[in-house]
C-alpha cells in the first residue's frame, strides 16, 4: 500500500552524519555523485534530499531512513520540555520554540544537558531517601534509549531470521513442530515438560546433560513458540548479536547484558513474524491485529509488539509506537516509531485508553487523542494478561497500547465507523501532569513545574491550583 510522501529537510542531521564519520563535503559529494555545492545546500535546508540520494546515504553508512526523519527531535524536544519544568528553571523559561532549534542545530549539546539533568536529578532523590542511590541513568533507560535510536528495528537480525523462516521445512503448517524437529536435528535437544519452573522463575531452560528443552507445561502454544525461536537465536546466531553490540552497542556492562537480551527476543518476534510475509498479511487485513494473529499462529501481544518494527529500508510499514504497562501504570516496555514521546518522569495520562482496557478485559479499545504538540494518534488498546492456572495464582494484569498518526490510522481496519475529520471527540492527552500545559484538565494530580501558582482568591477553577501563563509571577 503506497504511504504519502514529503519532501525530506534534513540538514543538520546529514552534517552530523558526515563529520561522525569524519568526512569533508567534497568527499561525500564524491561519494553521493553530485556536486559540492549542491550537498552544501541540502546541509543548510535549501533543498530537500531527494529518494535517491536518501538510499544511496542508508546503503552507503548502514543505517536507516529513521537516521533523517524528525522523530527523533520530537522526543529530545519532549525530554527537553520536561526537564525545563523543573522548578529549578523557573528564573531561565524556554519557549518551546527555543528548545527545538536547540534540539535540531544542536543534538549533542541537548543530550548532555540531559544527562546532566539526569544526574542531578539522581543526586537530588538520593538526598531526598538516603536509603538507596540510584544511578543517573539504569541500564533499562540506557537500552531503550539505544533502541529508540534504531526505530526498534535491526535490519542484519531481521533478515537473518526471515532467511532462516524461508528455510526452515514447515511440511504439515504447524511451526512449532518445525522449529522442534530443527532443535533435535541440528542440536540434539527434545523438550519435556518440567512442572517445576514456574515456582522457580523460569520459562524455560536447557538441560545440556540430558539434551533437553524444560518448559513449562500448560502454557500459551505461541508463548511455546516465542521460547523455542528464543533458544534457537541463542544457539545459532549469538554471533550475529555479539557483533551488533560490539559495533554500535551500549558500553555499560549491565546494559550491554539487557542488550542482548532484547536482541534475542527480537531475533524469536522476526522468526515467528518474518517481515515480508507479515508486511502483506497487515496490509491484506488493513493491520486488523486478530487476523494477523491467527494466520501466524501468535499471540496479540507479540503482532502488536512486531508491528511497532516494520522500518526496513524501502519496505516501511506504518510507523507505530508500543507501549505495554501494568494496572499501576508501570511501564514495562515502550517504544516508537514516530513522534509521541512518553513522559520520562511521572506517570501516563490517565485520559489515555490504556488505561479503560484494564474495565473490559480482552475487548479491544479504540481511541483518537491529541498530545500538547496537537499531533493526533489512532490508539489500539487492549489487556493481554493471562488467565489464573489457579484460585492461589494472581496473574499480572497488563495492558498493551499501540497508536499511529491519525494519518496513517485510515490505512487500519480501527478507523472503520470513526469519522477521521471530525475532530470534536478527539481526546487530550498530555505528556504527564508535570509537563503537560493543560491548565483547565479535571484530571490533573499536580500542578504544571516552573510556573508560578495562582490559587484564585477570587476565583476557584476545576483544580484548586492555576499556573499562571509563563513569564508572569
Amino acid at each position: 500500500m503506497p504511504r504519502n510522501k514529503t519532501k525530506l529537510f534534513a540538514g543538520p542531521r546529514l552534517r552530523q552524519l558526515r563529520q561522525r564519520e569524519s568526512l569533508t563535503q567534497a568527499s561525500l559529494a564524491e561519494i553521493l555523485d553530485i556536486s559540492p555545492s549542491y550537498l552544501n545546500q541540502m546541509e543548510r535546508d535549501h533543498r530537500p534530499v531527494p529518494d535517491h540520494l536518501l538510499q544511496a546515504l542508508c546503503e552507503h553508512f548502514t543505517i536507516t531512513p529513521a537516521w533523517f526523519s524528525d522523530t527523533r527531535e520530537a522526543h529530545k524536544v519532549q525530554a527537553l520540555r520536561e526537564t525545563m519544568a523543573d522548578p529549578l528553571f523557573k528564573n531561565s523559561p524556554l519557549p518551546l520554540v527555543k528548545m527545538a532549534e536547540a534540539v535540531r542545530q544542536s543534538p549533542d549539546l541537548c543530550d548532555a544537558f540531559l544527562s546532566l539533568y539526569r544526574a542531578y536529578a539522581a543526586e537530588r532523590e538520593r538526598r531526598e531517601d538516603e536509603a538507596t542511590f540510584s544511578l543517573p541513568q539504569e541500564p533499562y533507560e540506557t537500552v531503550g534509549d539505544w533502541v529508540q535510536e534504531h526505530r526498534n528495528y535491526f535490519h542484519e537480525l531481521d533478515r537473518a531470521a526471515e532467511l532462516f523462516y524461508e528455510n526452515l521445512k514447515i511440511e504439515d503448517g504447524s511451526l512449532g513442530t518445525a522449529l522442534a524437529a530443527h532443535l533435535l536435528s541440528q542440536h540434539g535437544l527434545t523438550l519435556a515438560p518440567d512442572a517445576d519452573m514456574e515456582a522457580r522463575g523460569l520459562v524455560w531452560r536447557i538441560d545440556r546433560q540430558k539434551r533437553r528443552i524444560l518448559l513449562p507445561p500448560n502454557q500459551p502454544p505461541e508463548s511455546t513458540l516465542f521460547y523455542l525461536a528464543q533458544i534457537i537465536g541463542q544457539l545459532e546466531h549469538n554471533t550475529l548479536i555479539t557483533r551488533i553490540l560490539r559495533r554500535e552497542g551500549p558500553k555499560d556492562t549491565n546494559a550491554i547484558a539487557l542488550a542482548r537480551v532484547y536482541l534475542g527476543n527480537y531475533f524469536a518476534g522476526a522468526l515467528l513474524l518474518p517481515y515480508t510475509r507479515l508486511l502483506h498479511v497487515a496490509d491484506q487485513t488493513r493491520h486488523d491485529i486478530d487476523c494477523i494473529r491467527r494466520h501466524f499462529g501468535v499471540s496479540f501481544e507479540q503482532v502488536s509488539h512486531r508491528l511497532s518494527t516494520l522500518q526496513r529500508p524501502g519496505q516501511e510499514g506504518i510507523p507505530f509506537y508500543f507501549l505495554k504497562l501494568d494496572i499501576a501504570g508501570n511501564i514495562l516496555k515502550s517504544f516508537s516509531g514516530n513522534r509521541f514521546a512518553l513522559a520520562r518522569f511521572g506517570g501516563p495520562c490517565p485520559l489515555w485508553n490504556v488505561f479503560r482496557a484494564f474495565a473490559t478485559p480482552g475487548q479491544i479499545q479504540v481511541q483518537l487523542s491529541q498530545t500538547t504538540d496537537d499531533s493526533i494518534y489512532l490508539n489500539i488498546a487492549r489487556t493481554v494478561s493471562r488467565e489464573g492456572l489457579t484460585y492461589a495464582d494472581k496473574p499480572r494484569q497488563i495492558a498493551i497500547v499501540l497508536g499511529c498518526t491519525i494519518a496513517n490510522g485510515q490505512e487500519t481496519v480501527y478507523a472503520a465507523g470513526l469519522n477521521m475529520e471530525d475532530h470534536s471527540l478527539v481526546v487530550p492527552i498530555g505528556p504527564g501532569c508535570r509537563a503537560c500545559v493543560r491548565d483547565n484538565c479535571s484530571h490533573r494530580s499536580l500542578p504544571v513545574s516552573g510556573r508560578a501558582l495562582d490559587t484564585g482568591n477570587d476565583a476557584r477553577g476545576v483544580v484548586p491550583y492555576r499556573a499562571l501563563p509563563e513569564g508572569k509571577r
